[in-house]
């Protein structure tokens, strides 16, 4: 379905022939007792041509079609012009949404291949609350982006070398428990972690034996690669223990040491080329000085004014390092799937990174960073009550698999609560669904780029903008159905995912819509449409978390004020119609958020 803005825009289009060839902008309007959508083309063309901007809107509007759409335009305040959709035409245009698979979500007009890395965790080491908010808003991304059309890659780059290696071999091969290694594979690396690293810091002599067998690892040799290569193992396990459990796929998991063989390569390139300078037996990446100061990467700001501030792609002693391997895995990314994005889902402390990588590659190859679209996707803090960075009390960094442990404990205790008839089998799904839910969508509310303070009483509270209030709206649906003998499963046509990701459709006769609740509810729903392609605008989840809180809090409003069931005849089907499609819209927003909409509650 074409979205109302585009249908809108269109007609502005036709109206502008003969004053601007300016594309006008449609948005919803900031108020609606003014009217249901707004453009303020007539006040940006009006500073252009210095016109007055309400006789220009006016002139607009003389040549403007939207007869059968809307009520007559009405110009407000400096000159912008307000839309109401006329009854009938919401009505006709709900009848389509009930029997539209995508929810009034266009298809794009050319589909993208995306690729979105992720998550990103580093072997042997368990998930943290550190890799909460890369993972849900990755996944989120990807799953947003595949449902309106695009093709995305989702790639887990796995820190699987590095310095640690040299002092995890170490203990592997001196201090190893191999009953604590079975049951508990990433307590015991870290045991043995902790325990070299804390004897290296006293003793020259183990920190000597730990490099030494990093040494042998880069070197090849058999022994060390195969206790690398299980540790490997046993952590990758690990991880997609905890994915399973939320849900999160990935297409392509490689660690660091996979691009390994072409970072010399990398290095000669942009030596050849003059990118990188010699720098006290160092190679480095620096100013161009094609820019201007503030907006170069290579350059940093002291009370003394602009100095250098290098990449480093290649150590004095020879090593590489991460922006060598970040370099390495872009030109990969290129060249294995040709992509029109790539998107790092990372945190704000690695802003200057990417921005000198994507600076570098530019320079590097130029012709191939003309074609596609480079993104940090760059995020805030979790903050504990205090206002520091969470952690447990003994300030130790919050596992991921307890943390979801306890959600689902929290949520257990508050499903026993209000329902402790049901089969404890249920409960638990159903805490499972609320609390990882809960713990998402806290995550995923908030501006991407804000902290948050990580609050248990927050986030399952069934009261105000969580998940739990939106999961009880649908739960609130599916009991209407219930009640009105008409199935709500997952397989039925109640709006349940189809092999293509979308959502069955259900003929029904043209609606009925007169009530302003019923009205309000309905444009409400095909504002989907219009919120979801905005998300990828700037990568922000946030904004389909928000429209959903929007549309669950309009819906409890038509459901005090219009009977549903005790209603008759077309005004009865209709009111179930606008109760199915917002179970569907709610059920698959959710979903596109990695929530689950439980049935029950």
């Amino acid at each position: 379905m074409e979205t109302i803005p585009t249908l809108l825009e269109a007609r502005l289009k036709t109206a502008l022939a003969g004053i601007s060839d300016a594309n006008p902008m449609v948005m919803p309007a900031t108020d609606t007792r003014f009217g249901d959508y707004q453009t303020n083309v007539a006040m940006i063309l009006a500073k252009q041509q210095r016109a007055n901007p309400r006789q220009l809107a006016q002139q607009i509007i003389g040549q403007l079609d939207v007869a059968g759409i809307c009520e007559p335009p009405e110009i407000a305040g400096a000159g912008f012009i307000n839309f109401r959709l006329t009854a009938a035409w919401v009505a006709e245009r709900m009848t389509q949404f009930t029997r539209d698979p995508r929810l009034g979500v266009p298809k794009p007009d050319r589909p993208q291949k995306i690729v979105i890395d992720f998550s990103s965790p580093n072997v042997a080491k368990p998930m943290h609350v550190g890799h909460i908010r890369s993972t849900f808003l990755g996944d989120a991304l990807a799953r947003i982006a595949t449902f309106i059309g695009h093709e995305v890659v989702r790639d887990n780059h796995i820190g699987d070398w590095g310095t640690q290696f040299g002092m995890l071999l170490l203990g592997w091969k001196t201090e190893l428990d191999s009953g604590a290694l079975a049951a508990d594979p990433f307590g015991e690396l870290e045991r043995l972690y902790k325990l070299i690293r804390a004897r290296s810091d006293v003793d020259p002599a183990t920190l000597e034996a730990a490099q030494q067998e990093l040494v042998k690892l880069q070197g090849g040799d058999e022994e060390n690669l195969r206790i690398w290569r299980e540790m490997i193992r046993l952590s990758e396990a690990q991880f997609n223990t905890v994915y399973d459990r939320l849900g999160v796929k990935f297409d392509v998991m490689l660690g660091e040491s996979f691009y390994n063989p072409q970072l010399k390569g990398v290095v000669e390139d942009l030596k050849r080329q003059g990118i990188a300078k010699e720098s006290e037996g160092a190679w480095c990446v620096f100013s161009e000085g094609a820019v201007k100061p503030e907006n170069d990467p290579f350059l940093i700001k002291d009370k003394d004014g602009w100095r250098d501030n290098p990449a480093m792609v290649q150590k004095s002693d020879g090593a590489s390092n991460y922006m060598t391997t970040d370099l390495a895995t872009l030109e990969y990314r290129l060249k294995t799937w040709s992509p029109d994005e790539i998107i790092y889902v990372t945190d704000d402390r690695q802003q200057l990174h990417f921005r000198q990588l994507f600076a570098i590659f530019h320079r590097w190859h130029p012709e191939s960073a003309a074609k596609v679209r480079l993104a940090h996707v760059g995020f805030g803090k979790i903050l504990g009550d205090d206002g520091k960075p969470f952690k447990t009390r003994s300030g130790e960094t919050v596992k991921l698999a307890g943390l979801l442990d306890e959600a689902e404990e929290r949520a257990l205790k508050i499903v026993t609560e209000k329902n402790p008839a049901l089969p404890e089998a249920d409960r638990r799904a159903i805490a499972r669904a609320i609390g990882l839910g809960a713990v998402k969508y806290a995550d995923l509310l908030p501006n991407r780029q804000s902290d948050y303070v990580f609050s248990w009483d927050r986030m399952l509270s069934f009261q105000g903008n969580t998940a739990p209030y939106l999961q009880n709206a649908h739960v609130r649906i599916c009991g209407i159905f219930r009640k009105a003998e008409t199935v709500v499963t997952e397989n039925d046509a109640a709006g349940s995912p189809t092999a293509s990701g979308e959502s069955a459709p259900v003929v029904v006769a043209p609606l009925v819509l007169e009530a302003p609740a019923e009205l309000a509810l309905s444009r409400k729903l095909f504002q989907f449409g219009e919120v979801l392609p905005q998300v990828l605008d700037d990568n922000r989840p946030n904004l389909l978390a928000n429209y959903l809180y929007d549309l669950a809090s309009i819906f409890h409003g038509f459901f005090e004020t219009c009977p549903v069931l005790k209603s008759e005849g077309a005004t009865r089907s209709s009111r179930l119609a606008l109760c199915k499609s917002t179970a569907d819209v709610l059920r698959r927003g959710l979903d596109l958020l990695g929530i689950e909409a439980p049935e029950r509650m």
